[in-house]
Formats: C-alpha cells, sequence, structure tokens
C-alpha cells in the first residue's frame, strides 16, 4: 500500500475546507439525495460524498455504507484531490500496488472499483470527492462519468450556497451587534453634546439680555448666530437620535387608541404658538395598534405642515380607515404644497427642498425620513399626494 501524498497547497487546502463549516454535521436529504441518484446512476452498491481532513476522510453522505468516517492514510480519495482535474478511476485495487493490501481492500467495505470526482471550490482548491465503489472490478461508460461529474457539482453548489448562507448569518449578527453599539454611541455623543449645546445657547441668549445696550450691532448679530446655530445643531442632534430609535417605537406593545382624544391630545401640543385647526374625519371610534407609533408619525407630519405652511391658519384633517389587515391614515393641510418631482426626495435623509421653514430656521432633512422608517417597521407604507398651491396628503398604513 501507498500512502496518499499530501495535496500541494495542503495548508490552504485545510483552511479552505474548514471555512465551510460542514465538517460533522448530521446528514441532510439534499446530500444524500445524490448519492442515491450517483449509485443508481453507476450501478454502484456505494456512493460517498467523501471531505479530507487533516487526519481522516469523513462522509457528508454515506450510501451502500454504515460508517461515518475512515483514516486518510487508508483514503482512495486522499488520492484522488491531488489530482483535481480529473475522475480518479480505480478498476481493481487488488492489482494496483498503491490499493492491493489496504485495509478497506483486504476488509471491509472491501474497495475492488473505484471512481471518484474531486470537489473543487471556487478558488481550485479540492475538499474531497463524489465517488462510487464496488466490490468487484467494473467500468464506467463516457455517460455515467458525464452524470458523476455533473452531481459532483451540485454537491459544491450546495456546499456554496451553504457556506453563503452561513456568512450572511454571520454578518447580520455582526450588524446586529454594530448597530446596538452605534445605538449607544449616538446616545452617549448626543448626551454629552446637548448639554454644551444647551449652555452656549442659553449663555449666548443670557449674554444678549444684560448687554445688548452695551453690543454694537455687529455683535448683537454675531450672538444670535450663535444662539441660531446651537439650536439647530441641537435639533440636527435629536433628529439622528429620533431616526436611530425608530427600530424601537415599532416595537411597542398595542392597546386600543380613542381617536378622537388621540387627534385632541395632538392639536393640543401645537395650539399653544400656533393657529391651528384640526380635524378627524373617520367612521372608527377607536382602533387598537402601537400608540407610540402613530403618535410619532403624526407629530412629525404636523409640524412639517405647520413649519412649511403660507397661511396664517394652519388647518388640517386626520382621515382613518381599515382594511382586513391595515389601518390608513391620511393627513392633509391647507399649505403651498409639494411637486411632484420631489415626493421620492422628501423621504430620504438629508434631503431637503427649502432652504428654511416658515420661522426662518433650517431643516435637516431627517423627519420624514425617520417617519418612512417607522411606517416601514410597522408593515406598512407611506406615499404623498400632492402638487404646487394644492396643500399636501400624507397617507400611511400600519398593519394590524
Amino acid at each position: 500500500m501507498i500512502t496518499p501524498k499530501k495535496h500541494k497547497k495542503e495548508k490552504e487546502r485545510l483552511k479552505n475546507l474548514e471555512s465551510y463549516s460542514i465538517l460533522d454535521t448530521l446528514q441532510e436529504s439534499d446530500y444524500d439525495d445524490i448519492t442515491t441518484i450517483a449509485a443508481e446512476i453507476c450501478d454502484m452498491p456505494i456512493a460517498l460524498i467523501s471531505l479530507i481532513d487533516d487526519e481522516r476522510q469523513w462522509f457528508k453522505s454515506h450510501y451502500g455504507l454504515d460508517v461515518e468516517e475512515t483514516l486518510r492514510d487508508y483514503a482512495f480519495c486522499a488520492h484522488a484531490i491531488n489530482d483535481e482535474e480529473n475522475t480518479f478511476i480505480v478498476e481493481d485495487s487488488r492489482k494496483d500496488d498503491r490499493f492491493k493490501d489496504n485495509p478497506l481492500v483486504t476488509g471491509d467495505p472491501n474497495v475492488i472499483f473505484y471512481a471518484g470526482v474531486p470537489l473543487v471550490s471556487k478558488n481550485g482548491l479540492p475538499l474531497g470527492t463524489l465517488c462510487v465503489i464496488d466490490n468487484k472490478p467494473n467500468l464506467l461508460s463516457q455517460n455515467q462519468l458525464k452524470s458523476l461529474s455533473a452531481l459532483s457539482k451540485q454537491v459544491m453548489n450546495l456546499l456554496e450556497l451553504r457556506k453563503s448562507k452561513s456568512l450572511l448569518k454571520r454578518a447580520l449578527k455582526d450588524l446586529k451587534i454594530k448597530n446596538k453599539e452605534l445605538e449607544r454611541f449616538a446616545y452617549i455623543a448626543a448626551h454629552d453634546l446637548k448639554s454644551p449645546l444647551i449652555n452656549i445657547s442659553s449663555l449666548a441668549q443670557l449674554f444678549l439680555e444684560d448687554y445688548k445696550l452695551k453690543v454694537d450691532d455687529e455683535g448683537i448679530e454675531m450672538l444670535e448666530m450663535i444662539i441660531k446655530s446651537s439650536d439647530s445643531l441641537n435639533d440636527l442632534i435629536d433628529g439622528l437620535l429620533d431616526y436611530s430609535r425608530s427600530d424601537n417605537i415599532s416595537n411597542q406593545e398595542k392597546s386600543n387608541i380613542n381617536l378622537e382624544k388621540l387627534n385632541t391630545e395632538i392639536e393640543g401640543l401645537f395650539n399653544y404658538d400656533h393657529s391651528l385647526s384640526m380635524i378627524l374625519n373617520s367612521s372608527l371610534s377607536q382602533i387598537h395598534a402601537n400608540k407610540t407609533t402613530i403618535t410619532h408619525v403624526l407629530i412629525n407630519l404636523v409640524t412639517n405642515a405647520i413649519k412649511y405652511n403660507d397661511k396664517d391658519k394652519v388647518e388640517i384633517e386626520l382621515g382613518v380607515t381599515e382594511t382586513d389587515t391595515h389601518f390608513e391614515f391620511y393627513l392633509k393641510d391647507n399649505g403651498p404644497g409639494i411637486a411632484v418631482a420631489n415626493h421620492k426626495k422628501i423621504f430620504k435623509i438629508f434631503q431637503k427642498i427649502t432652504q428654511q421653514d416658515r420661522f426662518g430656521r433650517v431643516g435637516n432633512g431627517i423627519g420624514l425620513a425617520t417617519v418612512k422608517r417607522i411606517v416601514e417597521k410597522s408593515g406598512g407604507e407611506i406615499n404623498i399626494e400632492s402638487g404646487l398651491g394644492k396643500g399636501a396628503k400624507f397617507v400611511f398604513t400600519i398593519k394590524k
């Protein structure tokens, strides 16, 4: 018997085999189906999917054979992987110096005939073989060899798919961890930034009030710029925090929501500072849904309707209907409307279609992106119906 040589790129080959995370896994019907077909096509009692490890050959699938592994030194497949471009065939192992006194030949399972097609990965390194075995001398036709080769490619397709799924699962896990770390960082950064920003704005405001008569016009303008910039940055931080927390908002528990009360609560949030009329148009008196999600979306939409309205009195209509699977809301305002060309743009983060709102403040382009994210996380979608001079109507759905 001649012990099989190690592959010329053995270290790389073993590392490549390990990357598939396939060794010592349970039997799977997809692989067993292939060995069954291989045995049937080639009219052989044994068919194996054999993977060559450092010291053993391990069988992912073993048709007609009860054992799950053997020593690598005895493995026909360990010879086969050294010529990954060709099918390795032994017609009668008893007449072959490499195998005639091999324990797998002289004893069970009495490997007399062997044909193995190397399982070659994308980088050209062999992992093992798909092989068929007989207990007597035999031959394979050209059609049988072609079929065996085709089946070996299907084995590799299964292995590559498994590897891709494993990598995707790992990537998703890493992404989840990174998202949590990013959320934690955003919270800490926002907390550490907001306090000094508030102090800067407050101190500048206080200085302006106490020393206004002692500061020239240029100095007053600079102080007002400091206050405005601090407030804008503070709004940006709040917007980013809302966007990063939007996943958690959609995970809140559902409850019974009185629609008339909800409409009154939201209107009350803005009426103190603004001239707002908000009416409810719905045949429903209450719904069972995530109140945090709906309130957050409506507050964002009402805020925009006020900030970008061109009328002295802001008029808003809130409509609520239902289907078998979703609640459907609309919020319609009497503002200047939004051009059709900008309908998709307004839902993208950091995208702004106006330089400043009616109060002279510059938006950050986060609010509607956050709304869209919350709605979609809640199993719904949001769209806008509007045109210049026609007001804006936002329509969104929430899954029941």
